[in-house]
């Protein structure tokens, strides 16, 4: 399966975290945005299938970016990586549409089985 995955989070060390976390096939197709602007204008003007997204970036951060995402009526499925735990923002990125709350430090495992419970491996 070719799927086009995005990466959004401002942290260089959080991107290459997942990026290895990824299996080889969906890794192989992810394209990067260190901020919210930037994953608005890649989901703009690409087919992404898979949005792996923080919450915490300047300019937009992922609550921002998942209501542009609902207001372009895009559809990527989207997976929220953030330190921050709060059940209320658990809640609310839930409510506009990710399919899951990840914790970080992103571990392979806990992303493997995300991705096999959505049937995208």
């Amino acid at each position: 399966m070719s799927l086009s995955v995005l990466i959004c989070d401002d942290s260089n060390l959080a991107r290459k975290q997942v990026l290895r976390s990824l299996p080889e096939t969906l890794a192989a197709n992810a394209q990067i945005a260190t901020n919210g602007v930037e994953a608005l204008k890649i989901l703009r003007s690409n087919n992404i299938d898979v949005l792996f997204l923080d919450l915490t970036m300047p300019e937009i951060d992922g609550v921002g970016v998942l209501q542009g995402i609902q207001k372009m009526g895009v559809t990527p499925i989207v997976f929220v990586i953030s330190a921050d735990i709060q059940p209320e923002m658990q809640s609310k990125v839930l409510e506009l549409g990710a399919k899951a709350f990840i914790r970080k430090p992103v571990k392979s495992e806990v992303l493997l089985q995300h991705l096999k419970e959505n049937g995208l491996v």
